[in-house]
């Protein structure tokens, strides 16, 4: 059986740092709702015939939006959780429900809150991981000097840089090994996949990326990533 690519995005989270009432993944960004970006970029690539969003069980704004030119490989789902992780392990347990997926099949777990990534950074990702045991995530090496602080905002020590990259997405493994991952790790506070595939002692694959791929966490970052969107030209 051929093995496929599902894309899933967790987007059941309020984005409460954004300082705005409407949830994150639906703030304006160069025309469209944020999430919008992510879904478009990942709709475009061929090897990837799914794309499972999953919502809060009370979400309504999403219906809000026309969503019929990603009909054919949209799945909506309510059924997000408390945290992250509960989210993802959620859908991907109803995706199995639907027997859309088995076992072997890669799921490419991506942030509605990153709506810059590229076609290229996408199929990057996927040469660099489809036939690798364990999988990865897009990264890009730590390039500033990092300070440990206290409560009081006070540097406690300068931590080293060598070897320290910073996690992007999207985050990519089989479906059997990361609905093991996500149960394994039960209620854990983790922040992403590859942190839950990390606890069953496996070595997930750093595939470099840069810096462009930026998550959308502060109102300022809204600005740079609109700049990004106008610029490209890959789609």
């Amino acid at each position: 059986m051929m093995t496929k690519f599902l894309a899933l995005i967790p987007a059941a989270g309020s984005g409460s740092r954004m300082g705005n009432e409407l949830p994150k993944q639906y703030l304006p960004l160069d025309n469209h709702p944020m999430i919008y970006h992510a879904i478009n970029t990942l709709w475009h690539n061929p090897l990837i015939t799914q794309i499972i969003v999953v919502l809060a069980p009370d979400d309504t704004v999403w219906f809000k939006y026309d969503w019929a030119h990603f009909s054919k490989k949209l799945i909506i789902l309510n059924c997000g959780g408390v945290t992250r992780a509960e989210s993802v392990l959620n859908g991907l347990l109803a995706v199995k429900q639907l027997n859309l997926v088995n076992s072997n099949d890669w799921i490419l777990v991506h942030d509605a809150a990153r709506p810059c990534l590229s076609m290229h950074q996408l199929e990057h990702l996927i040469n660099e991981l489809a036939e690798d045991e364990v999988g990865g995530l897009l990264a890009i090496p730590v390039a500033d000097t990092l300070k440990l602080g206290n409560a009081k905002h006070r540097i406690i020590q300068t931590q080293p840089r060598e070897n320290l990259w910073q996690a992007q997405t999207p985050q990519m493994f089989r479906y059997g090994m990361l609905v093991k991952a996500l149960n394994n790790i039960a209620h854990a506070n983790i922040t992403d996949d590859a942190s839950a595939i990390e606890a069953l002692g496996l070595h997930p694959k750093l595939v470099l990326s840069d810096v462009r791929n930026l998550k959308v966490t502060y109102p300022h970052d809204l600005v740079l990533a609109e700049l990004i969107l106008q610029q490209r030209s890959d789609l």
